[in-house]
């Protein structure tokens, strides 16, 4: 189905096609107005044979009609209506007549206000450019003004960077002035200065040129017709502009005239033999006629100069100005929009000795297709410069007075105000550097005088002696380093500060700790750097916390867990090992203190808690052999925890030292932004440039940009007043702060790494040799000494009682004494339960003593009685056995007291009854 479609589509425009050039005419006419009678029969016979050719359709005719170019503008314009017009010409060619550059003007009016194209095959003036007068004009030929196409690839040929433009004040001049412009800003060219003079001018004298004399620049490009351009060099010459050290590059008319300095280079446009142009412009116009008969509605000219415009002459034109010869008579055509030739060969001369022309190069096309050409110089040492030099001139001049802008910021520049009267210390090495109005440099007008010393000014003197330049130093007129923002609610851009002083000519020089950074490089030059930096963080130190639990830091949590698991495990241990062993102290035979030596659960503790404690053990030693291997080795693993903890704790406290709480750029609390927590950078600086350039920090700007403040000083007292918790800013002035003040610290992480950099005019001759003098100051050792006399000298030697433990305190070690004097009161605690308990023990006791005495009474009682009981019933007993005793006593008394017997014999009485003798002594008892 596509396909048909395709096919479809190429029939029917196959046919519509065939059906436009059915109804095209088939007879063309093409005229010229010619200077001569040769040039009449040349285009005839051009005609001729394009129309013989195979360029024009099958049935086409292409015929031609000429006329003379009259020097009477009027007389040329009527044979234009009489004999052209109405022949029904549908392009018309042109030639001028030497001396008369203007008369295709003629021409070009009358068939423009019936839109029949001209071309142009001799007219090089800018006006034929302007379709307001000569709406349907091309020619093959550029125009002067692309002259400065050459130009400016001259000038960038040779490396140099600015120029001098003289040019006539008519249409032309300030044609040929637009276009420099437009194209030395994009090839890094400045034009210093352009001066005008008028058309025509016949004496001119020395102050016209005062200008170019003041001016830096050598380079002097001119654009002057050939009677101007006489008028100049001879003023030029006597005011010796022409001599060595300037460089003259002239336009086409001006390489004509007599007096012409040697030296000098011009151009010749190449192929500019009216019967080439004749031939090409012919072919243009069949290459165009070919075209337009295919595909456009082509309706017949006019015939008369009384009818309307003509309709198709402004396709025709159209159609014209697309065409293209890649090998043309006069090399490659191509049009721009304008109708103007593009591609135009260009032959460089070189005016020398004797006023000898000498082709030194050539301009010319490079691609096919591509609007660029290229520039190519035979030999650079076969120009001879003005002055007879062969060498090439440096092409500026280089003034060795200048003014140099600097700006308040420590340590690099210390400003100190004048008193009335007063001046510069030369013994301190101060440099006089007022503060101007906004009238400067039109008038130094000083606002405030000033002194200044430091880094930066060491280093500008040490760079005036070695470049050889003098100076004048002034402080930068806003205080600001330079932003590139609209002023005063303008759409325009513009740098400020001293930035803006260098691009407005203020200042030649900037000596100053300025960044170097990708926006100021766009506008300014910059030398190496002299300082290298990065951005870091200032912040507040703050007081050292101290909390209870500091002894234990040590350590970790898990780590203090298994050490006191580790005392109990080890104590259990040993009191299993002791009382297992044969060998322990636990009831060993044969001895009755065995019960109270021997190693129980609580002496095993005591034990165990005295070796890590290193504390003395006076008793309750393990005896074991295999208790005694375990202690010893719990021994040696207290000495490495006690070493362990006293080393470390050495480390956490003693040697501790407040860093800042900031870890860096990458710190949670400036990447997610908090409330409580604010930082910022100083407005419009070169690190709030890094900030919005960089997509990844594109929340922190947005953060800081409402709180951006104005100057280094006022951030650096909100960090002291608390107001603004960190600050951003170059780490070279915030490490001199931090080392200069004991309340501030920097973030150790640097980032966004630059360097500080000498600022100078896009351009300016200077820039080489003060980078090449600054290669050299640190290859010699003068930057260390600039950084160890300034950024590192003013070193304040901050206390450390206040702001970290350099000892240990009481707010370190409360936890301690704490713990000490927790466990007295646990002591006492428990003694008063001891009391207590013992107290009760003892009234228990005492209760007992009390029961068991009365008991005891009780019992004595008892058995007294029972005694009592005891001793009546014996003694009736005993009564009754006295009562039987006696009576049998008294019997043998009776034979006692027989003749013969002893008295003191009264045993052998009881000798039968030794019983009752005992019963009879205790009852004597």
């Amino acid at each position: 189905m596509d396909a048909f479609r395709v096919a479809f589509s190429l029939f029917f425009f196959f046919v519509s096609t065939l059906g436009v050039a059915a109804k095209n005419p088939t007879v063309y006419t093409v005229a010229g107005v010619l200077s001569g009678a040769d040039k009449q029969a040349l285009f005839e016979g051009a005609v001729k044979r394009i129309g013989a050719s195979d360029i024009l359709p099958d049935g086409v005719l292409f015929n031609s009609t000429t006329i003379l170019m009259s020097p009477n503008p009027i007389r040329s314009a009527l044979s234009v209506c009489d004999n052209l017009i109405k022949s029904q010409v549908y392009a018309v060619v042109v030639s001028n007549i030497r001396g008369n550059k203007l008369s295709p003007a003629s021409v070009s009016y009358t068939c423009g206000f019936y839109d029949i194209p001209v071309i142009g095959i001799s007219a090089r003036d800018t006006v034929f450019s302007d379709k307001n007068f000569h709406a349907s004009f091309l020619r093959t030929l550029p125009p002067y003004s692309h002259q400065v196409d050459v130009w400016i690839k001259i000038v960038a040929l040779f490396g140099w960077k600015a120029v001098i433009f003289l040019h006539t004040n008519d249409r032309d001049g300030r044609s040929v002035l637009g276009r420099l412009h437009n194209l030395a800003e994009k090839n890094n060219i400045e034009v210093e200065k352009s001066v005008e003079f008028e058309l025509g001018v016949t004496n001119l004298t020395h102050s016209f040129l005062t200008e170019v004399r003041e001016a830096k620049s050598r380079i002097i490009l001119m654009y002057a017709n050939d009677e101007d351009a006489e008028v100049i060099f001879r003023v030029a010459g006597s005011v010796n502009l022409t001599g060595v050290g300037y460089v003259w590059i002239v336009s086409e008319q001006a390489l004509q005239v007599h007096n012409r300095p040697d030296g000098l280079l011009g151009l010749h446009l190449s192929h500019q033999e009216e019967q080439a142009h004749i031939l090409d412009s012919v072919k243009v116009i069949a290459q165009a006629l070919s075209e337009m008969y295919e595909f456009e509605n082509i309706t017949e000219p006019p015939n008369s100069c009384g009818e309307s415009t003509w309709e198709t002459g402004k396709i025709f034109y159209k159609y014209l100005i697309k065409q293209k010869l890649s090998r043309g008579r006069t090399g490659r055509i191509s049009f721009d929009a304008s109708g103007d030739r593009l591609d135009g060969d260009y032959e460089i001369i070189n005016i020398q000795r004797g006023g000898r022309r000498v082709t030194v190069g050539t301009y010319t096309p490079s691609k096919e297709g591509k609007h660029e050409s290229e520039l190519k110089l035979k030999n650079e040492t076969t120009i001879i410069w003005p002055g007879g030099s062969r060498d090439k001139p440096e092409g500026y001049v280089i003034s060795t007075e200048l003014k140099v802008v600097t700006i308040e910021d420590k340590p690099f520049m210390w400003v100190r105000k004048l008193n009335p009267g007063e001046n510069c210390s030369a013994e301190q090495k101060e440099v006089f550097c007022p503060r101007p109005n906004s009238t400067f440099p039109a008038k130094n007008d000083w606002q405030e005088l000033y002194c200044c010393y430091g880094y930066c000014v060491d280093l500008l003197v040490k760079l005036a002696e070695r470049v050889n330049f003098t100076f004048e130093l002034h402080l930068t007129i806003d205080g600001t380093f330079g932003l590139y923002d609209r002023r005063n609610g303008s759409t325009q851009r513009e740098w400020n500060g001293m930035i803006g002083e260098i691009i407005n000519d203020k200042a030649d020089m900037i000596v100053a700790p300025l960044t170097i950074n990708p926006e100021r490089a766009d506008s300014i030059d910059f030398s190496k750097p002299f300082k290298y930096q990065g951005i870091t963080i200032l912040e507040k130190k703050g007081m050292k916390q101290s909390n209870l639990t500091s002894f234990l830091q040590p350590f970790e949590t898990p780590l203090w867990l298994l050490v006191l698991f580790s005392v109990h495990l080890v104590a259990l241990v040993l009191y299993l090992l002791d009382r297992c062993s044969p060998f322990g102290r636990f009831k060993l035979p044969q001895r009755e203190e065995a019960e109270e030596d021997a190693l129980n659960l609580s002496t095993a503790l005591w034990f165990s808690w005295g070796v890590i404690l290193n504390s003395g053990i006076g008793e309750g030693t393990p005896r074991s052999f295999s208790a005694r291997v375990l202690g010893i080795v719990w021994a040696g693993f207290a000495m490495i925890i006690v070493a362990s903890y006293t080393a470390n704790l050495a480390a956490f406290l003693v040697l501790d030292k407040p860093q800042t709480t900031i870890t860096g750029i990458n710190d949670a609390r400036l990447r997610n932004p908090q409330d409580n927590f604010s930082y910022a950078t100083v407005k419009d600086s070169a690190v709030d440039m890094y900030f919005r350039r960089q997509v990844e920090f594109s929340t922190m700007y947005r953060t800081m940009e409402a709180k951006n403040l104005y100057s280094v000083e006022e951030a650096i007292l909100s960090v002291k007043n608390g107001s603004l918790k960190a600050f951003i800013w170059d780490s070279s002035r915030l490490e001199f702060e931090a080392s200069n003040d004991c309340e501030l610290v920097t973030a150790a992480e640097l980032f966004g790494r630059s360097g500080y950099g000498i600022g100078l005019p896009k351009g300016s001759p200077w820039t080489e040799k003060v980078t090449l003098a600054i290669l050299d100051f640190h290859e010699s050792g003068f930057m260390e000494e600039l950084d160890n006399k300034y950024v590192h000298r003013h070193r304040k030697a901050c206390s450390t009682e206040k702001y970290s433990p350099a000892t240990l305190g009481l707010s370190n070690m409360a936890a301690v004494f704490v713990l000490v004097g927790g466990g007295i009161l646990a002591g006492v605690f428990l003694i008063f339960i001891e009391i207590a308990y013992k107290r009760q023990q003892m009234k228990k006791e005492r209760e007992l003593e009390v029961a068991r005495a009365a008991t005891d009474r009780w019992r004595g009682t008892i058995e007294k009685h029972k005694n009592k009981r005891r001793k009546a019933m014996l003694r009736k007993i005993q009564e009754q056995k006295n009562l039987n005793f006696l009576d049998s006593y008294s019997e043998k008394s009776a034979l006692h007291d027989l003749p013969g017997a002893q008295p003191y014999q009264r045993s052998a009485i009881y000798k039968d009854h030794p019983g009752e003798e005992m019963v009879f002594k205790e009852n004597l008892v």
